[in-house]
């Protein structure tokens, strides 16, 4: 409630007049101060006041601690003033504004009771004898002077009041102006009002001034050198720890301990600004509750900070000999993905400090790209984590939430970096190719600065809110479809692609690997349980069709079982794995071996093809029927296949003279070309040349030799065009007892890629035109 009262220009001069005792302050004529009043009394005083004229008598005690003063607790001197406005706060306490009137004597004080009056009498503020002028001015000059030192320990003095002081000549405005603004002891102040002549009131201000500013100065010297004695971590452990004992008296630090927060914080390695915040953090904490949900979430916070690796690095010496090791112990094959990982290795042997070199392991499920990532983190001797993406489809998942949110977590980066356990680590992102996007946000975006060599050197985590350095750190992707991965993310990375394994390079990594692993698993030693070299490539070729090695490791474990029971249960003591106990063991073969020509066949040609899971001999069939010139096409072919047979039926009327062609077979005979396993969809350009081949052979009546094998794409003029997946197509061949391979000539240099087994078994042919295809592969 706020009550204001008129200003009453006549000055009463009754007797009696409602009084407040004041403690610590003084009142002067002409000034505006205001003061809380609590007291009973005093707060009766100033409402019976109010409810008359609104003036009341200021008179100050002269020792604050007395409650109740009588007549000698008090000065003889105080002030009348108005009450200009009230304002009642909680608890009965009222906040007062009033304003000087006149100086008066204090002649007797009367207790009502519940209140405070007073006769006084009036007396003049100043005397009205004449001074010297010459004094005065020698006075101001002073007062000036002090009042300027005194000025410059308070910088928020207003410039008005500072101007107004410096530029005044008058005595008396000039006392008023710095008497009522400058904090002076109340003794002082008092000293000042009860002296009415101008020029002791003068002198007397300039030695309470002078005094105070000599104080202020020895304070500031104290507090300067207090300052440089004591540096920063001193004075807040001085702090903190007089914090601690003050709420151990008051019985406040049962189960806190903010304070071991605050000191780990202060050990962290982190910039001052993340310090800053930090602190800030723990302070909160302290003046908490600690059962409260707000300091639930921020010890979860602090301590998912500490946990943090903050510069922490792993020290390990690289050695190429030691990194090679690794890879070929671990792996088998793979030979020029080796090669570049040793050269990336080798880079950061010589330069640990380079940033940027991302690696995307690309190839089919199952080759062993998660596997050859943990090669490459034990070859650096680096910490290893996995980082798995697949169906990840919130950005939050990887930068992680607000750690005001219910259930707060930090990213999937910062989790692998808690895990690692180091500020360095290889952290491997799997299937970077599976992120997805939603309303949520776009994974994959957020993943673009973690990627970035430019900006991950200040990663932040919207849980953790400061800044980590994650520019240390060695990143390698895996994908499986490499046009899946978004173009921004797949240009910050460099592209490794691991091939599918040829069935050679699955019998040596059965054979090497998987076998002793699995007989470890199943506690089989190697003398109980051996596989001979038939039986392992009868479970590649009949059990199993796949990129990968997964669905062999699956077969080999299947067998191990069975072993195991026998073992067990006494009814043999070693088992010896022949091809033909596989039956037995396994069940009837699941997949059967290329279907492909065996003898010289008119219309017949075993073509080559690519699949996920490897090379495959693809025959393809061509009958010629009379009819009306259609072409009709079987064996679930693509677009690119149809196109190709349409190619090939244009190229064999530009030849058939040469080859004994009816000219007329595309008007008078019907066309039909199939491939087999028609439930099995087939594209691909690399068909042309064996449709060309069998159209030739079919129309012509001449035989295809049956150990000849062909792949390339053609041209309307009867070129061989280069093709893809040439180490793959070639095993096939070799495994199905091939002789002769026709290739295109383009692809001479893809040789050196194929396997030395294969080399020395298949003949190579490099046609440059579909002449050199026939001129081999007809029966002459």
């Amino acid at each position: 409630m706020e009550q204001t009262v008129k200003s009453d220009k006549n000055i009463e001069k009754g007797n009696a007049i409602y009084t407040i005792a004041v403690r610590g302050l003084v009142a002067f004529p002409k000034m505006v101060m205001h003061f809380d009043v609590a007291r009973g009394r005093s707060v009766k005083a100033v409402e019976k006041a109010l409810k008359e004229d609104g003036k009341i008598f200021l008179v100050t005690q002269h020792e604050a601690y007395v409650e109740n003063p009588k007549s000698s607790d008090l000065y003889k001197v105080g002030v009348v003033a108005e009450i200009k406005q009230v304002l009642k706060l909680p608890d009965n306490i009222m906040k007062v504004l009033v304003e000087g009137i006149y100086k008066a004597n204090l002649v007797k004080l009367i207790d009502d009771g519940d209140v405070l009056k007073a006769e006084i009498k009036r007396t003049p503020t100043y005397s009205r004898a004449k001074y010297d002028k010459v004094e005065a001015e020698a006075l101001i000059r002073s007062i000036k002077d002090v009042f300027e030192r005194y000025a410059s320990h308070f910088p928020k003095m207003p410039n008005e009041l500072f101007n107004s002081v410096m530029t005044e000549d008058d005595p008396i405005k000039l006392f008023e102006a710095v008497t009522f603004n400058c904090s002076l002891n109340y003794r002082d102040k008092q000293t000042l009002l009860e002296e009415t002549n101008i020029i002791n009131k003068l002198s007397v201000l300039y030695a309470c001034l002078t005094s105070e500013v000599e104080i202020l100065d020895l304070e500031s010297l104290i507090n300067e050198q207090t300052k440089n004695s004591i540096d920063k971590g001193q004075k807040e452990y001085y702090l903190r720890e007089q914090m601690r004992i003050i709420q151990e008296q008051l019985g406040e630090d049962e189960g806190d301990d903010s304070y071991a927060y605050i000191n780990d914080v202060m050990e962290l390695k982190v910039d001052e600004k993340s310090k800053e915040k930090l602190l800030k953090e723990a302070e909160k904490l302290a003046k908490l509750p600690p059962a409260s949900q707000e300091a639930f979430v921020i010890k979860n916070y602090l301590d998912t900070i500490l946990d943090l690796p903050w510069g922490k690095y792993s020290k390990a010496k690289l050695s190429m000999a030691k990194a090679e090791e690794v890879l070929e112990k671990d792996h088998y094959g793979l030979k020029k993905v080796k090669e570049r990982i040793l050269e990336f290795l080798a880079v950061h042997m010589l330069n640990p400090e380079i940033k940027g070199q991302i690696i995307c392991l690309a190839g089919p499920p199952g080759v062993g790209k998660t596997s050859v990532a943990k090669s490459i983190a034990k070859a650096m001797g680096r910490k290893y984590a996995r980082v798995s993406l697949g169906g990840v489809r919130d950005e939050a998942d990887i930068r992680g939430h607000r750690k005001t949110y219910v259930g707060a977590m930090p990213g999937r980066i910062i989790t692998a970096i808690q895990q690692a356990g180091t500020a360095n680590p290889l952290i491997l992102f799997d299937e970077i190719d599976k992120l997805c996007s939603d309303i949520k946000g776009d994974p994959s975006s957020a993943m673009l600065e973690v990627l970035d060599s430019e900006q991950n050197n200040a990663f932040r985590d919207h849980f953790i809110e400061i800044p980590f350095d994650l520019s240390k750190a060695v990143f390698i992707t895996t994908a499986n479809n490499v046009d899946a991965i978004p173009k921004p993310l797949l240009d910050r990375m460099e592209l490794i692609e691991l091939p599918s394994y040829t069935a050679e390079e699955k019998f040596h990594i059965a054979k090497d690997h998987l076998i002793p692993k699995q007989l470890k698993e199943h506690g089989l030693r190697g003398t109980q349980l051996k596989f001979d070299d038939e039986s392992i490539n009868s479970i590649i070729a009949y059990y199993t069709k796949e990129a990968g090695v997964r669905t062999l490791e699956r077969t080999i474990a299947s067998v191990c079982r069975k072993a195991a029971r026998k073992i067990a249960s006494g009814e043999v003591k070693r088992i010896k794995v022949r091809s033909k106990d596989l039956h037995d063991l396994l069940g009837v073969k699941k997949y059967i071996s290329d279907i492909h020509s065996k003898k010289d066949q008119t219309g017949v040609v075993n073509g080559l093809a690519w699949t996920s899971v490897g090379g495959v001999i693809m025959p393809l069939e061509v009958i010629t029927l009379d009819g009306t010139g259609k072409v009709e096409i079987t064996g679930s072919l693509g677009d690119v296949m149809k196109e190709s047979s349409r190619i090939a039926v244009s190229y064999v009327r530009s030849i058939a003279d040469k080859y004994g062609i009816n000219k007329n077979f595309y008007k008078e005979n019907d066309i039909h070309i199939n491939a087999v396993e028609g439930a099995v969809p087939k594209d691909g350009p690399s068909a042309g040349v064996t449709m060309v081949t069998a159209l030739v052979s079919a129309l012509s009546g001449r035989k295809v030799r049956s150990d000849v094998a062909m792949t390339g794409e053609i041209t309307l003029h009867g070129n061989v065009l280069p093709i893809g997946g040439l180490r793959e197509k070639t095993m096939a061949a070799y495994k199905a007892g091939i002789k002769t391979v026709i290739i295109p000539a383009d692809n001479k240099p893809d040789l050196e890629e194929v396997d030395d087994v294969v080399k020395e078994s298949v003949e190579f042919i490099c046609a440059e035109t579909l002449e050199d295809v026939l001129d081999t592969a007809l029966v002459k």
